[in-house]
């Protein structure tokens, strides 16, 4: 059985990543793209589909892990009767391979080690050709099933019942390292590895790349944290930003809400893009437009809600039997039907964070432009059509207020590249076009009650619904954003923290149910905070951070809490950033 959820650690190099237990278990790999099938799959079922362990002999769990500082390089460290050893697990960046090294330290007495390596090409469907290689004082073993191939390099593995095992001893200030390279099974084994210079390397890139972070000063740790992960999240080669390294862990414990997210949705983009600018990454603004100009190429009217880390257009679903399922939630599934979908939100997700870029002087080119003016031309074009919704909603289509909020705030700031930017466009009718959605949402997307509905044909509420007082549709303390904030708390919080929606209501035409969703948590942390309500945003916030697991990276002596004189918190991201908007009776507050 793989491990809870929440007790993994996560490497990476910015073009897959590795789901690591305190059981020292690799559970989950996918080479060399995120995308590609899993070598690893334990996760989705038992050791036997796919696994690499490696921890003291007799040693159930780790005493203590962390990450080095500003880095995805993992340490764990393991305790024994007879001394400690710890293992610094990472992927090397930057060297065009793919590789994961794991060394093992002595840090006192001596330590017996075992590592069991149970490699499992395709989803765990390609059990693979083994095959002894290297020399005596320098083995290596060999993988190949179809088009994939892995050379382990370091102590030798012999075959045990249809896995390879690996036993050695490590003493205080001894170091043995192991190494997985995945390579085309057509072409010949990488050279070895230059392990101290790549784990050099791949750590300077990482404390590098995070010096520049402008991070708040409240929750400075967590927020570093999060913003490295998104990172790690972002592929090297194309600028594409997965949703999650994952596939099919299950909304609903042992149910069938399991999809396949390892590629890029234009909602999720856009919302890591603004995330990052809003740190002080710029420059990934540039490059993650220019993946949507190849993605999008060619007529907008091709528009889709998401795409493949390279663009890819078709991401047909399809259903797995090699593997069972996260604890027996099943079925597995690769690929997204939910490509095919229309959700009216992502115009306003892409413009906002194009618009954001703007602000931060990150100017336009001649191609950029002319796909944010053909992008709303489009939203036009279907201004009245029913969507899926931000959720996917595989039930009816119906006029979600979320999106049409969203699509008030694409033309918004369609408008406001025009009025404050110089740039070209009809911003008189983006205007109107605004105003009118403004108009239609206070009529038919406020329910008697007062607050905001998930659809106009339902008092229902919606988490997404949190969102709009973030774009500037109302501000925090209107009446109508009380109620709406007021009404979740009635109906949708479980064990304080929100769900999406009710699932009871029929809306998604699914069996089951599903968790609460802690992206929509911070939404409502930022609600309390810029509502008049502070206090109950601290202690969710509080909350929240307290989920974190046992991962942590060393402490940088910053204080997790700094009052201003306002009566915020210092350079915090619940802090206001308002600013006037052109035909907006509402300052635009971003959090």
């Amino acid at each position: 059985m793989p491990a809870p959820i929440e007790d993994y650690a996560v490497i990476g190099d910015c073009h897959t990543a590795a789901l690591i237990s305190r059981q020292g278990a690799i559970d989950w790999l996918c080479l060399p793209r995120f995308d590609s099938a899993s070598m690893f799959g334990a996760l989705l079922g038992t050791e036997e589909h796919g696994q690499w362990l490696l921890r003291p002999i007799g040693a159930v769990e780790c005493a203590e892990r962390h990450y080095e500082e500003d880095t995805l390089v993992l340490v764990t460290r393991w305790r024994s009767p007879t001394g400690e050893i710890e293992v610094i697990d990472a992927m090397p960046h930057g060297d065009r391979r793919a590789d994961l090294v794991r060394r093992v330290r002595g840090i006192s007495g001596e330590v017996a080690v075992e590592q069991l390596l149970r490699i499992r090409f395709d989803y765990a469907s390609a059990m693979p050709w083994m095959r002894q290689g290297g020399t005596d004082e320098h083995p290596a073993l060999v993988a190949i099933a179809g088009p994939d191939a892995v050379v382990v390099r370091g102590p030798r593995f012999r075959a045990v019942d249809h896995a390879h095992r690996a036993e050695f001893v490590v003493r205080e200030g001894e170091t043995v390292d192991t190494v997985l390279t995945w390579f085309p099974a057509h072409r010949v084994a990488p050279e070895p590895l230059d392990i101290d210079g790549q784990l050099d390397r791949t750590r300077e890139w990482w404390r590098d790349w995070a010096s520049t972070c402008a991070a708040p000063g409240a929750y400075d740790e967590h927020v570093r944290r999060s913003l490295l992960v998104l990172r790690a999240l972002t592929h090297e080669d194309t600028g594409g930003i997965v949703a999650a390294p994952t596939t099919s862990l299950p909304e609903d414990m042992g149910g069938s809400r399991n999809w396949d997210y390892r590629y890029v949705w234009l909602r999720d983009a856009a919302l890591t893009l603004e995330a990052l600018m809003l740190h002080g990454y710029q420059t990934g603004a540039a490059e993650w437009r220019a993946w949507l100009l190849r993605a999008i190429a060619g007529d907008p009217q091709d528009l889709q809600i998401m795409y493949g880390l390279s663009g890819e257009r078709r991401l047909t679903e399809y259903e797995l039997d090699s593997l069972p399922g996260y604890r027996g939630s099943a079925p597995v599934r690769i690929g997204n039907g939910a490509y095919t979908q229309f959700q009216g939100d992502i115009f306003g997700e892409v413009l906002i964070a194009l618009d954001r870029a703007r602000d931060l002087g990150i100017e336009e080119d001649e191609f950029s432009w002319a796909l944010q003016t053909e992008l709303l031309k489009h939203a036009e074009k279907h201004l009245d059509r029913r969507d899926n919704g931000i959720w996917e909603i595989r039930g009816p289509h119906r006029t979600f207020t979320h999106s049409r909020a969203m699509l008030w705030a694409a033309f918004d700031r369609g408008a406001h590249a025009v009025r404050v930017h110089g740039l070209s466009g009809d911003a008189e009718r983006w205007e109107a076009l605004r105003d009118g959605l403004r108009e239609e949402i206070m009529r038919n997307g406020v329910s008697e009650g007062g607050w905001f509905v998930q659809h106009y044909e339902t008092e229902e509420v919606d988490a997404s619904l949190l969102q709009l007082a973030h774009i500037g549709f109302v501000a925090y303390d209107d009446p109508r954003m009380l109620a709406t904030v007021a009404r979740i708390e009635e109906t949708l919080l479980r064990g304080g923290l929100p769900l999406r929606y009710r699932t009871e209501s029929g809306i998604d035409g699914l069996p089951g149910d599903e968790h609460p969703f802690l992206a929509c948590a911070f939404w409502l942390v930022e609600n309390y905070a810029r509502g008049g309500r502070l206090d109950d945003g601290v202690a969710l916030m509080d909350r929240l951070v307290g989920l974190a697991n046992d991962v942590r990276a060393p402490r940088r002596g910053v204080r997790r809490r700094r009052r201003a004189p306002h009566g915020q918190y210092a350079a915090s991201p619940l802090a206001p950033r308002p600013r006037a908007r052109s035909g907006c009776d509402r300052d635009r507050a971003q959090a």
